[in-house]
């Protein structure tokens, strides 16, 4: 299929996808006020009534004094699997607003915890340990230590949150239920947690539930057990996963031929090229001015990128942070079921549509879901970039500039 043709058809997809997302609009400000309100009425006298808990946030502020938080769909808990931050999330349509209704509904009852936790199972660490592990909403009850206040927190790698309260103890209403995978690595006390995180991902566990495993300090060698900041759990999770598929395809054979991915998400166009070769990866960011990452609508595209060769990285991603991990986790699921390695580059154009910080879960479910139907081809890499520089804010000359990969094309680009 051409790029033309292909273009032409993801613009009619993603007109119904807009309007379809339209149904669904909520004015998130009204709804924020709203969810205090909410949580007062559930209160009876300082303790939450009816709580159920899908999951737990830790912070990473003061470092290694951490705020560890129970969070509750408060006064919906019926739908408390809903709030849970997955894949499921992309198949539902969600709009930014409705990922900021779920994040800001949200109830974070939280307490500082030092985050050696490897034989806390009791208290309230162990009531949030506990929900973490489990593999369903986990009822609970929650004593409050004064009023729940909202507050508008995102930090742009996990999905913001939303009223908070100081927790002065916590209970289960049942014993959770623990999956035996689950239960194999916390019985195994020499187990590292890199070996424990690749288990539970070939197992069936998606990234979503294996980094909040890893968040609660449930998994590694007993006595280096501890609480993981949830915007460090993501990326790492996604990193050692990532780091084990692309090993596993070190001797596959190259694809065939080039092919041109695309779609859009919350805001986001990503365009991933696959060429054939050994593997070899690259993510460039496009950030357009109005946009949460480049709020000067006066200011220019704001071009990041990191890459890397077969080897793999040695060195902290630098510019383009967790949606590195998230965008290359995608990319080699998919090399992966297909059993086949190739040279990949990942263009974000970032779009003043994404006005808030959703976290990199979109970036990964939206290279994830790039691959899904049909895509277009070329004849080189240098013709399947110049082709998709035509639909991006910038010039083929700047993308040179910025890009490792494209500017290794330059001679051949200069004969067109």
């Amino acid at each position: 299929m051409r790029l033309d043709e292909f273009v032409d058809l993801e613009a009619n997809e993603r007109a119904e996808r807009r309007r379809l997302a339209k149904e669904k609009s909520y004015e998130i400000l009204d709804h924020v006020e709203g969810v205090a309100d909410r949580v007062q009425q559930s209160v009876s006298g300082d303790a939450v009534v009816g709580s159920v808990s899908p999951s737990i946030f830790v912070g990473a502020s003061n470092y290694p004094n951490v705020s560890t938080g129970i969070l509750s769909p408060v006064g919906d808990e019926g739908r408390a699997d809903s709030y849970v931050t997955s894949g499921a999330w992309y198949e539902e349509g969600v709009d930014l607003d409705e990922v900021f209704r779920r994040r800001t509904g949200l109830l974070n009852s939280r307490r500082s915890t030092v985050v050696d936790a490897h034989d806390a199972w009791d208290g309230f660490l162990g009531v949030g340990r506990e929900v973490a592990i489990a593999d369903r909403p986990v009822d609970v009850e929650i004593g409050l230590d004064g009023d729940p206040s909202v507050d508008f927190d995102a930090d742009g790698v996990s999905t913001p949150t939303g009223p908070s309260v100081r927790a002065r103890s916590a209970r289960l209403g049942e014993n959770p239920h623990v999956p035996r995978p689950v239960e194999k690595t916390l019985e195994d006390d020499d187990w590292r947690a890199e070996g424990a995180i690749n288990y539970l991902y070939r197992r069936g566990f998606d990234v979503y539930e294996v980094n909040t495993i890893l968040s609660a300090g449930a998994l590694g060698r007993s006595e280096n057990r501890r609480l993981v900041p949830t915007r460090w759990s993501i990326t790492a999770v996604d990193d050692t996963v990532g780091g084990f598929l692309r090993g596993s395809l070190r001797d596959a054979r190259s694809i065939d031929g080039v092919e041109i991915h695309r779609n859009d998400f919350l805001g986001n166009a990503y365009w991933v090229i696959l060429a054939p070769g050994r593997w070899e990866y690259e993510l460039v960011e496009l950030k357009a001015p109005g946009s949460v990452w480049n709020p000067d609508p006066k200011a220019g595209t704001w071009l990041a990128a990191d890459r890397e060769g077969y080897g793999g990285r040695t060195g902290y991603v630098e510019e383009t942070a967790g949606a590195y991990h998230a965008a290359r986790l995608a990319v080699l699921e998919h090399l992966d079921d297909r059993t086949r390695q190739a040279k990949c580059l990942v263009l974000r154009h970032v779009s003043d549509d994404y006005w808030g910080p959703a976290g990199v879960w979109q970036v990964r479910e939206g290279v994830r879901h790039a691959f899904d139907g049909d895509h277009a081809t070329a004849e080189t890499l240098a013709e399947a970039v110049r082709g998709v520089v035509d639909y991006l804010p910038t010039s083929l000359a700047a993308l040179r500039r910025k890009s490792t990969m494209v500017a290794g094309l330059q001679t051949t680009l200069d004969q067109f």
